[in-house]
């Protein structure tokens, strides 16, 4: 299990994002069609104004159960560990043991 802090510092950045998304995207369209040069800094200058955590590329997943932040599956939104633990339990519908 991974430090509750790390786990809330996610949180808060999770919420950050959602926050600032609308606002973030908005500058980026500018930015990018804006024609004049000083246009173009002074959306810069907005955009960087913004908490750094409101950034979607900074909010890392982690798994649901652990915490973990590595060996994680999107698809199952859990860690490799746990993964394979359910999987010999058969807790998860249609995931089975491969051999060859």
């Amino acid at each position: 299990m991974s430090k509750k802090s790390l786990v809330e510092r996610e949180k808060k950045r999770n919420l950050l994002v959602k926050k600032y998304f609308l606002l973030r995207k908005f500058l980026k369209n500018e930015l990018v069609h804006s024609e004049s040069f000083e246009d173009k800094l002074n959306y810069s200058f907005k955009l960087q104004k913004l908490p750094k955590n409101s950034s979607p590329s900074r909010f890392h997943n982690r798994c649901m159960v652990t915490g973990r932040p590595r060996g994680f599956y999107r698809f199952f939104r859990l860690s490799r560990h746990v993964l394979r633990e359910l999987a010999h339990k058969a807790d998860l519908p249609g995931v089975t043991k491969s051999s060859w």
